[in-house]
């Protein structure tokens, strides 16, 4: 695959139809960007990045938590070592993933990015074979933080850190969490009691004992806040 295909969908806008579904946004949503503590230049710094595509902090979450976005990570089958060999491999296989966001479907952004690859592909002549392949996926999760469950957590993280919590689109990708939302019936709350530098699922992944021992007087008050909400 050349990089003239990735770079045809380095930005998840230019898939046909790849915004069609993503739900509209709400006047309150719209706030909740504003009210939200982050740093645009510590994020840069961060990632280590000279330049961001936008220093604007709600257009740049926005982008990251409530619109579909492109990763590419991983390329096998090329030479990767130190050095300069010129050793031409006779395949190559790329890997990037699209997080979608409420409504989109798995199975119909499968489609549209393999016809539009496809396409792209026919459009170059190559004598090559190109063969994209989806490979595991999932919907996307979204819950109701006005109800009883979310404002227990909330007060939970208020009594405990001092601060009001800020609602957030990003959780990583955790597939179970719909799972268990549409068995039950019930709210489910993803409270988070770690650090942004946590490394989570990475090498070298921590913990501060500082978000431990918080971390278990929130869940406990949490608990103590959701009771009290069901008496």
């Amino acid at each position: 695959m050349k990089w003239k295909v990735y770079d045809a969908i380095i930005s998840a806008s230019n898939t046909p139809g790849i915004y069609d579904d993503v739900a509209p946004m709400s006047e309150e949503e719209h706030k909740l960007y504003e009210t939200i503590d982050f740093s645009v230049k510590e994020f840069r710094e961060s990632v280590g990045a000279k330049k961001l595509p936008t220093e604007d902090k709600k257009t740049l979450l926005i982008r990251r938590w409530r619109e579909p976005c492109l990763s590419i990570h991983g390329i096998e089958g090329a030479f990767s070592g130190t050095g300069e060999k010129t050793v031409i491999p006779s395949k190559v296989i790329g890997k990037f993933s699209i997080r979608i966001v409420p409504h989109m479907k798995p199975e119909k952004v499968n489609k549209m990015v393999i016809d539009y690859l496809t396409e792209l592909w026919k459009k170059r002549g190559s004598p090559n074979t190109f063969t994209p392949s989806p490979g595991h996926d999932a919907l996307p999760w979204l819950a109701d933080t006005n109800d009883a469950n979310f404002k227990a957590g909330a007060r939970a993280m208020k009594i405990v850190h001092g601060v009001d919590p800020d609602y957030i689109r990003e959780g990583c990708s955790i597939p179970i969490t719909l799972t268990f939302q549409e068995l039950t019936g019930k709210s489910v709350l993803l409270l988070p009691l770690g650090a942004a530098d946590d490394m989570a699922h990475s090498q070298n992944e921590k913990m501060n004992k500082v978000n431990y021992v918080q971390g278990v007087k929130t869940l406990l008050t949490y608990l103590l806040e959701l009771g009290k909400a069901h008496q």
